[in-house]
């Protein structure tokens, strides 16, 4: 086979390639922008992890969604606040489930881990389900840490709504601000 035959089929596959890094892209955020989208969001600790699998007539069979439940206190108030938080992606088992690449990896979903979580209700996240959908996946959750300076969400780096280390009191300040709130 002749290279100059190659090239329409070479062709085809970049333009698939590029397709499908458009589909793939991650949101970009800043705080302003999550501040705006999510409907709230909450500082506490994972108490519980559940996964679900719904069968679809529409949306087809086997869609693994994950429920984390976060108790603490609400971001904007200060209320004390526990609320569960849906994201798509888990496992019911070690072979049943599905990963989802945009989803928060398994070590920032541990139970007792403490996150902060920026959420938004979602009539239909697929399969009918309705729930408190994690904001941007896995840009909308956040490590909490204890450091000798105080409690302090580690960023995530550019293009994350939470892009640099901030004390919890900050970035409560923050968001509150951004929100118009007092």
């Amino acid at each position: 086979m002749r290279f100059s035959s190659l090239k329409p089929w070479l062709g085809a596959a970049a333009l698939v390639a590029v397709a499908s890094l458009a589909w793939a892209q991650i949101e970009r955020l800043t705080l302003a922008d999550l501040a705006t989208r999510a409907v709230s969001a909450v500082d506490g600790t994972i108490i519980e992890r559940k996964v679900f699998r719904v069968d679809h007539p529409v949306d087809g069979p086997e869609l693994y969604f994950t429920t984390l439940t976060i108790q603490g206190q609400s971001v904007e108030t200060g209320t004390a606040l526990t609320v569960d938080v849906t994201f798509p992606g888990g496992f019911v088992s070690p072979t049943e489930g599905v990963s989802n690449s945009e989803a928060p990896s398994a070590d920032d979903i541990r139970i007792g881990n403490h996150i902060v979580a920026f959420y938004k209700w979602t009539g239909n996240m697929g399969g009918g389900v309705a729930a408190n959908q994690l904001y941007a996946s896995h840009g909308g959750l956040y490590r909490v840490i204890d450091t000798k300076s105080g409690t302090v969400v580690q960023g995530r780096g550019d293009g994350y709504a939470v892009s640099t280390n901030l004390t919890t009191s900050k970035l409560r300040a923050d968001f509150v601000a951004l929100r118009g709130k007092k």
